[in-house]
């Protein structure tokens, strides 16, 4: 009775948000300060809540990303109006296309300046209406309790996504007299006993099933339940684009990832099927192949499509099943599915697995110049651990990455599947403020990582013992590599004249290396985590090395020879 009097005494509308997301359990905001939500940051004063505090917003955002992939909880971020708020636009963008709880709150001008254009406006519900999943203001404190608990229920439930709330000046330091909004959990959906049945029945009579796993509203608990099934039924799994962590790879039944550069025997798998087993993810441009993978929008194959939000189901394939369940739901139904008598795929799984080991083995891959990202991708599978998480933004050299690297603990990746350059290390800063005692590791392209390189001074403050890897060919490599395959020789606004990054990190106070040669790469790496301080491995390439397959000459004579 007295924590509800306490409840009900009058504070100031900054005080309400920080008592709502104490409330709600928030352990982590990331923000750059402004003067448009002072009273906000005031009131984090009084709480038990690490605050990072950011070099550019758009870093703030994407760190609050990375925090909601690895919790499932909305990542919270806090950004100042009009410029600030833009800059953050990336990150809403990530979140949304990802299906990634954040929450953004955005400082906004007094209520009585309205609609006059005054210092930094914007009118938020219409900047993000599209790129947010609900964007909104809070015109009086005494609904943020309701605003702040309805915004955790719209990012988590459902598709998740990210919500802005915009806050204006004065309202935060109205005071208000009201009682907090309890704890949110996301709404769970599970799939009736009918749905299950009909799955174990087009089971037993499939030929050439196969199982594609991806979106959110996963666990740890759902990904060990997934591979139990799947070694039951001897059923193929492939991982969607950038979301390889809700498989073990060294699973029997693994057959690789769906995503670019993809390994030729899982494609022609993947068209041979007669069953498709589609849980969490919505087969999206990237995973489907530009949509060619299958017929749109009946398929010729049966699809049986799990999906946590219903308006995903049938929004662009009809599927023969559609469950409107979340991941976690349907695997935990899964562990009561009886095994078949025979899975007369059984022996086809085991040679799809062994394909997808020969394709992930980097020892027989060589390109062009003196340091082989192979070898690097060979040293780094050796020495570290099975929960090291692994992050990176956009550019042909994730390719690596996602090709060679193993991963086979839930947990262990954060990677737009937005294709969003700039995300690899703000989302190993994040990584490191949520789970201070796990190797982090990001790769980052040199043009990627110059789009938040200033995040680095972040990891210094914070003394997060990150260790980048700044893979520098001297290019926009992805946007060379299509030049040259429709505009061969044809060089434009793709040439990049790098720093130092080495000198980079020692400047704000980290480890750098510069390493030009494969053989240098192991003690280079190993000094770096051994420094304990955020450091740089500056990973000079060849630019011809323009993808583990081919190279740019090879891609300019192609085009050549089909010219007219």
């Amino acid at each position: 009775m007295a924590d509800r009097d306490n409840q009900l005494n009058p504070r100031t509308g900054g005080q309400l948000i920080v008592e709502q997301l104490v409330a709600q359990d928030v352990r982590h905001v990331f923000c750059v300060p402004g003067e448009s939500f002072l009273a906000v940051l005031d009131a984090l004063v009084d709480v038990n809540i690490d605050v990072t505090v950011c070099r550019q917003e758009g870093g703030a955002a994407m760190m609050a990303d990375a925090h909601g992939k690895l919790t499932g909880r909305p990542g919270i971020c806090m950004v100042t109006r009009g410029p600030g708020a833009s800059n953050a636009l990336a990150g809403i963008h990530i979140a949304k296309q990802d299906s990634t709880p954040l929450i953004m709150f955005v400082g906004q001008i007094d209520r009585s300046m309205r609609e006059r254009e005054a210092f930094q406006e914007m009118d938020y519900r219409a900047v993000f209406g599209q790129a947010a999943k609900w964007a909104t203001e809070i015109d009086d404190a005494a609904r943020i309790p309701e605003i702040v608990s309805r915004a955790f229920h719209v990012a988590m439930s459902g598709r998740p996504g990210p919500v802005v709330i915009a806050l204006p000046e004065d309202m935060l330091v109205e005071p208000a007299s009201v009682a907090a909004a309890p704890r949110v959990l996301a709404i769970e959906s599970s799939p009736s006993v009918a749905q299950m049945q009909d799955l174990a029945q087009r089971l037993a009579h499939a030929k050439s099933p196969v199982a594609i796993v991806g979106g959110p509203r996963w666990s740890s608990e759902a990904v060990s339940q997934f591979a139990d099934f799947a070694q039951r039924h001897r059923l193929p799994v492939t991982c969607s684009f950038r979301r390889q962590m809700l498989f073990p790879h060294d699973h029997p039944c693994y057959i690789g990832d769906l995503g670019l550069g993809l390994n030729p025997a899982l494609l022609a798998r993947l068209q041979q099927a007669d069953l498709i087993l589609l849980v969490g993810g919505r087969l999206s441009e990237i995973p489907s192949q530009a949509y060619t993978l299958l017929n749109i929008p009946v398929p010729t194959q049966d699809l049986i499509h799990v999906h946590p939000d219903v308006n995903e189901l049938g929004r662009v394939y009809a599927p023969t099943v559609a469950i409107n369940a979340s991941p976690a739901a349907f695997a935990a139904e899964l562990a009561r599915m009886p095994a078949p008598v025979q899975s007369p795929w059984a022996e086809d799984t085991e040679h799809l697995h062994d394909s997808y080991l020969a394709w992930s083995d980097p020892k027989d891959v060589t390109t062009p110049g003196d340091l082989q990202m192979s070898g690097v991708m060979a040293h780094l599978r050796e020495v570290l651990p099975s929960n090291a998480i692994i992050t990176n933004g956009a550019g042909n050299y994730a390719t690596w990455v996602h090709r060679f690297h193993r991963f086979n603990q839930y947990g262990t990746q954060l990677a737009p599947t937005s294709g969003s350059m700039g995300y690899g290390l703000p989302a190993a800063v994040g990584a490191k403020r949520v789970s201070p005692d796990t190797p982090v590791i990001c790769f980052a392209g040199d043009g990627c990582f110059m789009m938040h390189g200033q995040e680095f001074a972040t990891a210094v403050q914070y003394d997060l013992p990150i260790v980048v890897l700044i893979v520098d060919n001297g290019m926009y490599g992805t946007i060379r590599m299509h030049q040259e395959k429709f505009y061969p020789g044809r060089i434009s606004a793709t040439y990049l004249k790098n720093p130092d990054f080495a000198a980079y990190a020692q400047a704000f106070g980290g480890h750098g290396e510069r390493v030009e040669k494969t053989a240098d790469f192991a003690a280079a790496f190993d000094r770096a985590v051994k420094s304990n301080k955020p450091a740089i491995i500056h990973l000079i390439t060849d630019p011809e090395a323009i993808t583990p397959t081919t190279t740019i000459a090879k891609l300019r004579a192609a085009a050549q020879s089909n010219q007219p």
